[in-house]
């Protein structure tokens, strides 16, 4: 719980927030939903706000989808999947939120194409801010570790596991081995968030993408497909922050 907190803190910032407060109730003042001028200025408040929020639910829903195939989480190939995706989620929501307030107002509902056109438009902002931001936020979640990698390496590092002298970085690009104290090894993965899952093993937590019970014990599952084993003693720390 205690990391999915640290998570949406990290988004909802001061500035967001703020800026939230003050950009939609502009937004609705200057630019009435789908050109209807004579909308009462309540209904377009509710529309932006709507948009907004399901613009998020959108976002969020694509991303869990993206990040359980390694292939789509590259940046091409995720950029037509992302784009699809945002369309088939949120044209048919935002279509629902605007037949609802113009129904409201006696007004006639927009039809199905021009509700498309501000998906399309919704989109294709989307990815470019994904594109512009991905360079920056890749650098400012690096972890040190990387730097033990191969120079070519731009992957995402799931977990670490000990073996011998050794440490086996398994990551979206392969398995690498390193020889490295364990202890350092995990050290290094900041800022990455990630738990220790077994004596053995270190999983970043963004790498979780279920759980699995065999003959009553308790494996994390990856995106990978990778299945981690949890150890009594680790097993309440990851219950606390909600992992398992």
């Amino acid at each position: 719980m205690t990391s999915k907190l640290s998570g949406i803190c990290a988004v909802c910032t001061a500035q967001r927030l703020v800026a939230g407060v003050v950009f939609i109730p502009l937004l609705a003042y200057v630019f009435p939903p789908f050109l209807a001028l004579d909308l009462p200025y309540v209904l377009c408040l509710a529309f932006w706000v709507g948009v907004m929020s399901l613009a998020l639910v959108a976002v969020w829903g694509t991303r869990r989808l993206l990040s359980a195939n390694t292939i789509l989480s590259q940046p091409l190939p995720g950029d037509f999947v992302f784009a699809a995706l945002i369309l088939v989620l949120f044209t048919p929501l935002l279509w629902l939120l605007a037949w609802l307030l113009f129904t409201l107002d006696g007004h006639d509902a927009p039809d199905l194409f021009n509700v498309a056109n501000y998906a399309v438009l919704l989109a294709a902002g989307l990815v470019l801010v994904r594109r512009g931001g991905g360079v920056s936020s890749e650098h400012a979640t690096t972890p040190r570790l990387a730097r033990r990698l191969p120079d070519t390496f731009r992957g995402r590092i799931y977990r670490l596991t000990v073996r011998d002298h050794n440490v086996d970085v398994v990551t979206s690009e392969g398995v690498f081995t390193i020889r490295y104290r364990f202890k350092d090894a995990i050290d290094d993965m900041e800022p990455i968030a990630g738990h220790r899952a077994h004596r053995s093993h270190w999983i970043a937590d963004a790498a979780v993408s279920g759980v699995q019970r065999v003959d009553g014990k308790i494996w994390l599952r990856l995106v990978n497909g990778d299945l981690v084993p949890v150890s009594r003693k680790y097993k309440p720390l990851l219950e606390q922050d909600g992992l398992i």
